[in-house]
């Protein structure tokens, strides 16, 4: 897991470590939360000026493997690719490096489903979505 095309610094802040000094496991969803954002601007899925309660995605599934601790100070960055675009959901793959050394830290993969908030259902992963993710990944059709 160590292609990604894009990345995202994250600030390992005093408040993510838990009592054992390094950060605490729940911290790294909200990594991954601020990078996928970042990935989705970047990718112009959406602006920061946008509700997600328009057209916005839905964490169906999360899987994270911790390979090493990360610790306060640690220069990281946070990797966001998409793997796979389904009809109403796209898998992305997700990973926390440690920006000096290269190392990874962790990996996690999730299913992340478009959905309608207004609406309150699913709906389809928009064109317009597909078309840029597969232009910034070059993902094969």
């Amino acid at each position: 897991m160590s292609d990604f095309r894009f990345y995202q610094p994250i600030e390992v802040r005093y408040g993510d470590l838990d009592p054992q000094g390094h950060v605490n496991n729940a911290k790294h969803l909200t990594y991954f939360e601020q990078a996928r954002v970042a990935y989705m601007i970047e990718l112009g899925l959406f602006t920061k000026d946008q509700s997600f309660m328009k057209i916005g995605v839905i964490v169906a599934d999360v899987h994270i493997t911790y390979l090493a601790p990360i610790y306060f100070g640690q220069n990281i960055k946070i990797g966001v690719r998409t793997a796979k675009i389904g009809n109403k959901s796209m898998t992305w793959e997700q990973n926390v490096m440690d920006a000096d050394s290269g190392r990874e830290l962790s990996t996690g993969e999730l299913v992340i489903v478009t959905y309608d908030y207004e609406t309150g259902k699913t709906i389809s992963v928009p064109q317009e979505w597909r078309e840029s993710i597969v232009q910034f990944e070059g993902l094969k059709v």
